[in-house]
């Protein structure tokens, strides 16, 4: 077991099997796209969130957990509705496309 500084992508399978058929859709989805997808990158900003990842340091109960252990813990115990959860991914989709299309229009 190994903890990352932030969620990992390789850390997206193990959220599979939780919540309603449309997250468990959205779970399989992303797992099968390379790390820098657009949607692969605004999921990892969902859970960085919901996870407190930017608050994870090694000497934390989360950290020794691991990243896939701390994320399958947050999901399971998430009290909002799975609408709310697409929402959250949604907005943090969002939130990926502007910044990568500020990136295009500095870089041009």
């Amino acid at each position: 077991m190994r903890a990352e500084i932030l969620f990992p992508h390789t850390s997206v399978n193990a959220l599979i099997s939780f919540r309603s058929p449309k997250w468990r859709e959205l779970v399989r989805r992303v797992a099968r796209l390379p790390q820098d997808d657009p949607d692969a990158l605004a999921f990892s900003l969902m859970m960085i969130r919901m996870n407190a990842c930017l608050d994870c340091n090694p000497d934390r109960f989360k950290a020794l957990m691991g990243c896939s252990a701390c994320a399958k813990r947050t999901i399971q115990t998430y009290k909002g509705s799975d609408d709310a959860l697409l929402l959250a991914y949604k907005k943090a989709r969002s939130e990926v496309d502007r910044y990568l299309g500020d990136e295009l229009e500095n870089a041009a």
